[in-house]
């Protein structure tokens, strides 16, 4: 079918967004009188949304800011870490913090590209494939352990973070705005993993890692999440439709001089060369 991108019905409606729906943001707007954001609205909000997530991500401002930063960029993120260190909690304090829906997949071999994308599913009543949307139809999608994953499975994820769409059965359906993918990989247990090839790791803005708490925070922690989780409390300071008016902001008005230009080319064609 050709024409314009579909957007399938039930990606509007993800079952994956648990509670956002009747979660009221806190902030009031972050918008200027005239409409528009402004950079004051901007670094508010950014800051806003930091401080929203470090109430459950303890001792890790940096890693905090620097998704975010991937998040306005329309990027992705790879953590390199071990287990146990907060990847999916940090994943979930993003999408509440946004009033987004969020998604996990947990890679294994036999994973299959279907059980990402979506598939077509017989429906009998009408007698026609209708497609249910998979995970990835998400706005923060965490992929838990992305190198366990057969290549083949792996490369379901590369039009999607390239172009934030999905084909399926010949029909591309696009991605909710914003769309970010948090993967991770352990860098210990090798056994039975595959490589990510070069072309699934450009897709990628940050390699991070989180690291264990220093021993004040682990203890923060330890006593915080004794009886319940922070995350279970934590309330949106934004709407989805506003992170996508601050990353058009972003993209649309941030200054770039033709010295920082052609520096950031320079590192580029670095990596290029032996």
């Amino acid at each position: 079918m050709k024409g314009r991108p579909m957007v399938p019905p039930a990606a509007t409606a993800s079952p994956t967004k648990r509670g956002t729906a009747t979660r009221r943001t806190t902030a009031s707007s972050t918008r200027s009188t005239a409409g528009k954001p402004t950079v004051g609205d901007f670094a508010k909000t950014f800051d806003g949304i930091v401080d929203n997530v470090t109430k459950v991500i303890r001792g890790k401002d940096e890693v905090v800011r620097l998704s975010l930063a991937a998040v306005m960029c329309e990027g992705h993120v790879l953590f390199e870490d071990l287990p146990g260190t907060g990847k999916s909690m940090l994943a979930r304090a993003l999408s509440v913090s946004m009033n987004a829906s969020n998604a996990r997949v947990q890679c294994t071999p036999d994973l299959l590209p279907g059980d990402i994308t979506g598939s077509s599913i017989l429906d009998q009543r009408k007698g026609e494939f209708e497609f249910k949307p998979g995970p990835i139809f998400s706005s923060v999608l965490l992929v838990d352990e992305i190198n366990r994953a057969s290549p083949k499975t792996q490369s379901a994820l590369l039009e999607a973070m390239a172009e934030r769409r999905v084909t399926a059965d010949g029909r591309t359906y696009d991605l909710p705005r914003p769309f970010v993918v948090l993967a991770t990989q352990n860098p210990i247990e090798q056994g039975g993993t595959f490589p990510l090839p070069e072309a699934q790791v450009d897709r990628f803005l940050f390699k991070l890692s989180m690291g264990y708490l220093s021993r004040d925070n682990e203890l923060d922690v330890m006593f915080e999440n004794g009886i319940e989780l922070p995350i279970d409390d934590l309330t949106p300071v934004i709407d989805t439709d506003a992170v996508s008016d601050l990353i058009r902001y972003a993209a649309t008005t941030v200054q770039t001089s033709k010295e920082v230009g052609y520096y950031i080319v320079d590192l580029i064609h670095g990596t290029r060369s032996d």
